[in-house]
């Protein structure tokens, strides 16, 4: 994979063509961005709105004009039954399409607003028409109509002993230091989507805290110390 996404990040940095990845994951995004800053290109990721799971990464030289890689479908279920991230993404491959094509999943009450490459955009338009028993309706959108759910979150407020990477993620999310050892020795914690493997790794206020498979918060903000000489700190947890 990587040899492939070099060939893609040398190709537009030396000929000016632009060029494009398949949709990464967290961890694909930590693991590219590490090799573009090794190779001095440039380059940005974009899933189609902000906070975005799944992105693709794309490179940019000074002479060439970016086109955007992806495009946005709507798709409206009729059915009595609300339809899952499941039930789409199972649909989605149930017609050949590879996870690589695929973006977020966003749904809603009617349906879901997905974005995927665009290479397979009018192959959706014509074939997605089933998700188990619910009939769909698939149209294009724009970037600008896109749906992005609402988030529910809570607001904790808590003290640490430090600010290191394995205090504040036992905090925000409730476990113990221990069990966020774990979590980050395993390799599924990242900060601000890029994957930390560093227990002693310092966070700062505003920095995302994503476990993959678990959820995310963001610490809002770090105020003063209490007589035990621990920090008090404000965090948003999403539900």
């Amino acid at each position: 994979m990587l040899a492939l996404i070099e060939d893609k990040a040398r190709e537009c940095d030396e000929y000016g063509i632009p060029s494009s990845t398949f949709f990464l994951d967290m961890r694909q995004q930590t693991l590219v961005d590490n090799l573009c800053r090794q190779l001095r290109v440039k380059y940005f990721f974009d899933g189609g709105y902000d906070d975005a799971e799944r992105c693709v990464c794309i490179f940019i030289s000074d002479y060439s004009e970016t086109e955007e890689p992806f495009s946005f479908i709507r798709v409206k279920a009729s059915s009595s039954k609300a339809l899952t991230h499941r039930d789409y993404l199972g649909a989605l491959m149930g017609l050949g399409v590879k996870r690589h094509c695929i973006g977020d999943i966003l749904v809603n009450n009617s349906g879901a607003d997905i974005i995927v490459l665009r290479e397979i955009a009018d192959f959706l338009l014509t074939s997605f028409d089933k998700a188990g028993s619910a009939d769909l309706t698939v149209t294009l959108i724009s970037r600008e109509e896109l749906y992005v759910p609402e988030q529910l979150t809570e607001i904790k407020k808590d003290t640490v002993s430090t600010l290191r990477l394995d205090s504040v993620t036992a905090s925000a999310f409730s476990l113990s230091r221990s069990a966020a050892c774990d979590f980050i020795s395993a390799g599924r914690v990242y900060v601000n989507g890029r994957q930390t493997v560093k227990n002693d790794f310092r966070i700062a206020e505003g920095d995302k805290i994503v476990i993959r498979g678990k959820g995310k918060a963001v610490l809002k903000e770090i105020g003063g110390q209490s007589k035990k000489d621990r920090t008090f700190i404000t965090i948003e947890k999403y539900l």
